[in-house]
């Protein structure tokens, strides 16, 4: 039997084995992460640029745009290394690192987009009350606690899930370090306490799910009662992108850790997983983007901005 003390590395999963195959997954994957980091770093300048977007809502957007940064980070690059180099291998320190960073950057975002969609319940169930309640400094204050909140969260689910000895091989069935697959590898009662640590996190995460759908409804039915049809349509393209992207996130996600046991498999669990960690970050600025016509000017003036510089 070897312990946690023993291991120097883990073997990811690779996509494939034909070397051809494995060239397609690394041009494929280094262009999904090169517009992923083009996308959020535009919408993130832009924010910070134009002074007229310096209001709560974008100011949590550009905060979702630094969590997408940080988690197609944390998993994309070794990925498309490995499939360039043909090799499986990370250390165990990385997949440390890389387990943490996974579950900061998820859970971070899945707070903060429960705080997004308060901040649409305000402004359109409350909108006499929106400077009070979401003035400046509770901005701050909310983003700062979701931000805070899952870094303890993720360090305690990491020092748990590495402190269990594994005694089951080195081999993850993921392309990432990820909690259900490390505990495959464990043969202690660790297993057990990450279970309950994972119940838990499946009730605090439907918790927030459950705040999400009823803040929606709150809103459609305060939408609908809007008198002008100009109205309702801008309302609504504050509100579709935001719920695009949470049922994009959270539908992936709360499968890939609920699904039946019977019908988990390599492959299943490698596409659910490109689903919610990869799919995400890339397409969450066109989401943004699509129906906003502020960010859309401020991204374009940006984009002519660089370009004269670039010129002159």
């Amino acid at each position: 039997m070897s312990n946690h003390s023993s291991i120097t590395e883990f073997l990811l999963l690779a996509f494939t084995d034909t070397r051809e195959l494995q060239l397609l997954h690394f041009w494929l994957f280094l262009g999904i992460y090169l517009a992923a980091l083009l996308a959020n770093d535009l919408i993130i300048t832009a924010i910070a640029c134009d002074h007229r977007l310096h209001t709560p809502m974008y100011f949590f957007l550009l905060n979702l745009s630094l969590l997408d940064l940080g988690s197609i980070s944390t998993t994309v690059p070794k990925a498309t290394a490995n499939s360039l180099w043909d090799t499986r291998a990370i250390s165990y320190l990385g997949c440390a690192a890389q387990l943490f960073l996974v579950v900061f950057f998820i859970s971070a975002e899945h707070c903060l987009l429960t705080v997004m969609a308060y901040d649409r319940y305000v402004a359109i169930c409350k909108r006499l009350h929106y400077g009070t309640l979401l003035g400046s400094r509770a901005c701050v204050h909310m983003a700062a606690a979701a931000w805070g909140s899952v870094f303890l969260y993720a360090l305690l689910h990491t020092a748990n899930t590495f402190s269990s000895p594994l005694c089951h091989g080195n081999a993850l069935d993921q392309f990432f370090c990820e909690i259900p697959h490390i505990l495959k590898l464990s043969c202690s009662n660790a297993y057990l306490r990450e279970v309950g640590l994972i119940v838990i996190s499946v009730f605090l995460f439907l918790g927030c799910f459950v705040f999400i759908v009823v803040s929606y409804v709150q809103i459609f039915r305060a939408v609908l009662r809007i008198p002008s049809e100009q109205g309702r349509h801008k309302a609504f393209s504050t509100c579709l992108p935001h719920l695009a992207v949470v049922s994009l996130f959270l539908i992936t996600a709360i499968f890939a850790y609920l699904k039946p046991p019977s019908i988990s498999s390599p492959p299943l669990d490698l596409v659910l997983a490109v689903l919610y960690s990869v799919v995400p970050p890339a397409v969450n600025p066109l989401i943004y983007s699509m129906r906003n016509q502020e960010l859309k000017d401020a991204v374009g003036k940006l984009i002519t901005r660089q370009c004269i510089r670039s010129i002159w």
